[in-house]
């Protein structure tokens, strides 16, 4: 089997998967969308007691068990547990189906900017409607992005991932940091600031808030995608799991904040007003991305230059982020006795064709049907958090601890705050948090929230959980079986 060239080809590989869209873009727009400081408290929150301990969890399970999720679940678990890992899998898959056509649209804007479509006299609102009405434009470059992502995880991982991550994290982290220099500079710009660090008090006392807070990071780190129990298949004896956690989750928000500050200062430099800047931070991934801030680079100083920084920033962070999930479940299957090239080409196959419903259903301007799925498995994450703590509280938290994370080998001792967070604060954090979602959906939307058609109503993330839950239980016996260890 093969194994990480160096530590840092898996530290970059980690944060190459953890740094995407959600910190570029989703970030900025979840922060204005819930009370700027305020949210930030819930996300650091959230980074220290879900994400990075959850991560310590799975690069531990990985490389105990040199297997995919669901091998991993179905030996450490148990056999009845094998669809925990299934879920897991698939959470990971499903997101990849709508985002490689959200990367298309970035590599669609980036040709689109080093070709010279994007002047002082373009309607940007016009611009992203005639592309995302166009579903000839959508597919193709949905295609483009599948065939990248599919490449490097042809090569493998030495080749592939690793090579690709070591080039393009350091790339990225260059490009976000000139962006953030760059909006620094206009006048203005410490609006964003305060903006970004000075809390609304108010929304700490709404679900919506918390339950975002943990979403966006659970998202941003990866933590639940099983990516860090793929990768760490491949970590060598002697690595340690509980530094490399640390490390992808700091690095993680580390890009997030870069590219916050970018984002949110060139926003409130050149906006009229702070109700204009928040409105255009809060117009959601679409809006902000490919319609505001494309608008306000023809209008700032070397705007032009900055666009092009955006866009290949953005595309490099896609795609670290996109071939994980594919690795993810490749792993699986060659778990199951494929090769990796048959493993491939099945997913590449699956990912493009489930990944046109959320290219060509639109409405309007807005991709209703992706819109949906982002809504309903981005949260699904949080869910994987809890299937990962129960594998480790069936094993035995502390045992689990002193065995496999500080095994003699880590540069770092975990200590029995660990275990608290395991056993206590996951599964309070869990249902606090979907009980007060539920509890709030109700008050907010009492004629709708039941309606599993209601695109990002409560309904149906409940509705499209219980049936993947109900028919992965179903088919947990042929899931488990003939797993190659």
């Amino acid at each position: 089997m093969e194994t990480w060239k160096s530590r840092w080809g898996l530290i970059f590989a980690a944060m190459g998967a953890a740094i995407g869209l959600g910190n570029i873009w989703r970030f900025p727009r979840e922060v204005a969308a819930n009370g700027g400081g305020a949210f930030m408290i819930a996300y650091l929150i959230f980074l220290f007691s879900w994400s990075v301990p959850l991560l310590i969890a799975e690069f531990s399970l990985g490389k105990k068990t040199r297997l995919g999720t669901i091998g991993t679940f179905n030996l450490f678990a148990g056999k009845k547990y094998a669809f925990m890992g299934a879920w897991m899998m698939l959470v990971s898959t499903i997101v990849g189906f709508y985002y490689a056509v959200i990367m298309g649209w970035v590599i669609r804007y980036f040709t689109v900017v080093v070709t010279g479509g994007l002047h002082a006299d373009v309607d940007t609102a016009a611009l992203w409607a005639d592309f995302i009405t166009s579903p000839a434009q959508i597919v193709f470059f949905q295609f483009v992005a599948v065939g990248m992502s599919a490449y490097v995880v042809y090569k493998g991982i030495r080749k592939g991932i690793e090579i690709v991550n070591k080039i393009l994290i350091p790339m990225l982290f260059i490009l976000l940091f000139v962006a953030a220099i760059w909006a620094l500079s206009l006048p203005g710009a410490i609006n964003g600031l305060k903006f970004l660090f000075i809390p609304r008090w108010e929304y700490l006392g709404r679900a919506e808030t918390w339950v975002r807070a943990l979403s966006q990071s659970a998202w941003s780190c990866s933590a639940g995608f099983g990516m860090a129990i793929t990768y760490a298949i491949y970590m060598k004896k002697k690595e340690d799991t509980a530094l490399n956690a640390f490390i992808t989750g700091l690095g993680d928000t580390a890009a997030a904040l870069i590219a916050g500050i970018a984002v949110a200062c060139t926003v409130f430099a050149l906006s009229a007003s702070t109700d204009e800047s928040l409105g255009i931070l809060e117009a959601g991934d679409v809006g902000l991305a490919f319609i505001h801030l494309t608008r306000l680079f023809t209008q700032m100083p070397g705007g032009i230059f900055i666009a092009i920084i955006f866009f290949l920033a953005t595309s490099f962070a896609a795609l670290t982020s996109m071939i994980s999930g594919f690795e993810i479940a490749v792993r699986n299957f060659m778990d199951h006795g494929w090769s990796r090239h048959k493993s491939l080409t099945f997913i590449t196959i699956v990912t493009f064709l489930l990944g046109l419903p959320s290219a060509i259903i639109v409405s309007g301007s807005a991709p209703v049907f992706l819109n949906n799925q982002d809504h309903v498995w981005g949260m699904g994450l949080i869910v994987s958090g809890l299937f990962v703590a129960f594998a480790v509280w069936k094993y035995g938290v502390s045992r689990f601890r002193n065995e496999l994370i500080n095994t003699g080998y880590n540069d770092i001792r975990i200590g029995a705050w660990w275990d608290f967070v395991i056993i206590v604060m996951f599964p309070l954090q869990f249902i606090v948090l979907i009980l007060w979602y539920f509890y709030q959906s109700i008050s907010m939307y009492p004629d709708t929230w039941f309606n599993p058609l209601e695109p990002t109503g409560f309904g149906t993330v409940v509705v499209q959980w219980i049936l993947v839950i109900v028919a992965l239980i179903m088919l947990n016996k042929w899931i488990g079986r003939k797993i190659i260890k």
